[in-house]
């Protein structure tokens, strides 16, 4: 059975930990270096991304992050998880992970009372629409070469990427955690156990 962390030093980490349990997945809360030995995946969730990346500085969890990342192991990062993982960030005072190469403008649809939702055509998670929740949420603004955009706000193609995906990690602007629709979890824990069989002893 997979593993899967969840970072617990600020935000809707509970939110995402009672739908993989819900999924019948073991979970880690993760505020220290030691409680990232032996994850099968990392959720790097929703809140307030200055406050995120402070907290991964004064826990020293910043490096053992990035050195999970680098290790290969899937990492998802919602909202303000999408920013630690962005390698490029407007108005930031910390340092990102750096995992994810994308462009992101923070808090750009506005202030907590100008959050929305949006039904999202999401073709990896079938023909259902997915029902997106944005709250304060970041805009990309650019992706690199090699990262995959998963949905738009809106069909076009010139509508802003709201789910990205590069090697073993997704980023999504919206907050899958606060719907009753498991579809986004159940994506990323096959990206997870896809990594478990590739890294397993032939």
């Amino acid at each position: 059975m997979s593993r899967i962390g969840v970072l617990a030093l600020q935000g809707d980490f509970i939110e995402h930990e009672a739908v993989l349990r819900h999924l019948g997945v073991k979970t880690q809360q993760v505020r220290t270096a030691g409680d990232l030995r032996d994850l099968d995946g990392l959720i790097i969730p929703g809140g307030e991304s200055t406050t995120l990346c402070r907290l991964a500085h004064d826990f020293s969890l910043h490096e053992p992050l990035r050195a999970i990342l680098e290790a290969g192991v899937p990492v998802w990062g919602t909202c303000a998880g999408l920013i630690v993982l962005a390698q490029r960030v407007n108005d930031l005072a910390f340092p990102t992970l750096e995992a994810l190469d994308i462009t992101v403008r923070r808090n750009a649809y506005g202030r907590q009372v100008d959050s929305f939702e949006a039904d999202l055509d999401v073709p990896a998670l079938g023909e259902l629409p997915f029902h997106a929740v944005f709250i304060r949420a970041p805009v990309i603004s650019g992706v690199g070469a090699g990262v995959e955009v998963l949905a738009r706000l809106s069909p076009e193609d010139s509508g802003s990427p709201v789910a990205v995906r590069q090697g073993t990690v997704l980023a999504t602007t919206f907050h899958p955690e606060i719907t009753e629709d498991t579809r986004f979890h159940r994506y990323f824990l096959g990206i997870v156990e896809t990594a478990r069989r590739r890294s397993s002893p032939k």
